[in-house]
């Protein structure tokens, strides 16, 4: 959906419905290492505001890619020029998944974006200047006795580097400037505020003196009118993960539902409930580069059946350490032109049907009632990932089952490993011992 902008006075008359939960607990007695769950949608299920009962399964799919495609150069535009990005342009914000959040006291509930590959947390708040009409109401920091703006020499207005950081006249408050990869914008100042997390055991979690962007100037095609703003999970400073860091042992995990569970929510876990254990878990190395938002790792092969591939620097002979990002809002996994011909030759050698190609995004399909279940292995260092069927081919459309590896179409040196390939696993990250767990689950259970 395109966002339509207005001025403030537009607005429409609708009733605040404030979400006062009974039963809280601060972050600090949720558990060991803070341990606590909230649940995640995804933009396209049945459960998500954006569900549109007169779109078809295939047509939401189709949109879905579009989205990744526009993500995947975002993230890799970011990951190879990292000199050449502003500091205060981030990735394209148009995630994959949605969460309850609650700002302020009393407490306002809102949906906003959960994005793997942002840090900053912002909402749009009143007064604005210009704003992407949403359904809710904006967001009033008069309205909360808790809401407090930062000053231009704090800390955390230093996390705002470069021409994103303004000092307010009259007043030296801090405000920020922060321009997505896909053209879109927000403006405003930074705060401090409580937020509120409605946990899986019905308990809801407070966090109080967070800090967050209350959007005064939004811009932008990307934004959906039932999104309230985004909840960064990267790791860059001022994103959720880094503000709860010390108090979740720097812990997160996620456990992502296959597509045509529609009506599933997916898990997000942080501190103790975000352990990733037994005796099927592999991990490999986090590695730390430029951008610091990103989550890196490094592909070494892909194998199909016993045919092991080298995913190789050609230059180097090797793989290059932290060539491959892990991303939950890009849906297909990217990966470079030359290997995945080789890749494609591979699968279609175990095969036995006629391939074709389907759309501009997709180079390997067969109809539907082909076998397509070969055995894709994805090679880490450190860990092999034994890809399930629904991680590797699914239903594009009525007429065709497409391989949901594909290649970015020029050498770029860096890859992203989507959603689809990490569904149906627990996927963990653990900041302090800078690694990431795997291990194969049902998340419709988990």
């Amino acid at each position: 959906m395109v966002a339509s902008f207005s001025s403030c006075s537009s607005v429409p008359a609708l009733v605040i419905v404030f979400s006062i939960y009974l039963s809280t607990f601060a972050l600090g007695e949720a558990g060991d290492n803070g341990g606590f769950s909230v649940d995640i949608i995804h933009r396209d299920s049945l459960l998500s505001p954006f569900y549109d009962p007169s779109v078809t399964h295939f047509v939401r799919l189709q949109n879905a890619f579009r989205r990744s495609m526009s993500r995947a150069n975002s993230l890799i535009h970011s990951a190879i020029s990292p000199l050449e990005v502003s500091s205060q342009v981030v990735t394209d914000n148009n995630g994959s998944y949605l969460m309850k959040m609650s700002f302020g006291t009393p407490p306002v509930e809102r949906f906003a974006i959960a994005d793997t590959g942002s840090d900053l947390i912002w909402i749009q708040c009143k007064p604005c200047e210009k704003y992407y009409k949403q359904k809710p109401p904006l967001f009033d920091p008069n309205k909360s006795s808790t809401y407090r703006n930062l000053s231009c020499k704090s800390k955390e207005c230093d996390l705002i580097a470069g021409e994103g950081r303004v000092c307010a006249p009259g007043t030296n408050d801090c405000k920020y400037s922060y321009y997505y990869g896909d053209g879109s914008s927000t403006k405003g100042f930074l705060a401090s505020e409580t937020f509120r997390l409605g946990s899986t055991s019905g308990r809801s979690v407070d966090l109080p003196n967070k800090i967050f962007g209350c959007g005064h100037n939004e811009g932008g095609s990307s934004f959906n009118d039932r999104e309230s703003g985004l909840v960064g999970l990267g790791g860059g400073p001022l994103s959720l993960i880094s503000q709860l860091k010390s108090s979740i042992g720097g812990k997160f995990s996620y456990c992502l539902v296959p597509f045509e569970k529609e009506n599933v929510t997916s898990k997000l876990n942080f501190g103790g409930e975000a352990d990733v254990s037994g005796d099927d878990v592999v991990s490999t190395p986090l590695v730390i580069k430029d951008p610091t938002t990103l989550y890196y790792v490094t592909l070494e092969a892909i194998s199909v059946g016993n045919k092991r591939l080298p995913y190789k620097n050609s230059s180097k002979g090797v793989a290059d350490e932290g060539n491959i990002i892990l991303d939950s809002g890009t849906t297909l996994t990217y990966i470079e032109f030359d290997f995945y011909r080789n890749l494609e030759s591979e699968v279609k050698k175990l095969i036995h049907g006629e391939s074709f190609v389907d759309s501009e995004f997709f180079p390997l399909c067969y109809e539907p009632g082909i076998d397509v279940n070969v055995l894709v292995t994805v090679h880490f260092a450190d860990a092999d990932v034994k890809l399930k069927p629904l991680n590797t081919f699914f239903r594009r459309s009525k007429e065709a089952v497409c391989f949901a590896i594909v290649p970015y179409p020029r050498v770029v040196g860096v890859g992203i490993f989507g959603n689809i390939a990490q569904m149906d696993f627990l996927v963990g990250h653990d900041l302090e011992e800078k690694k990431v767990y795997f291990k194969s689950a049902d998340c419709s259970k988990h």
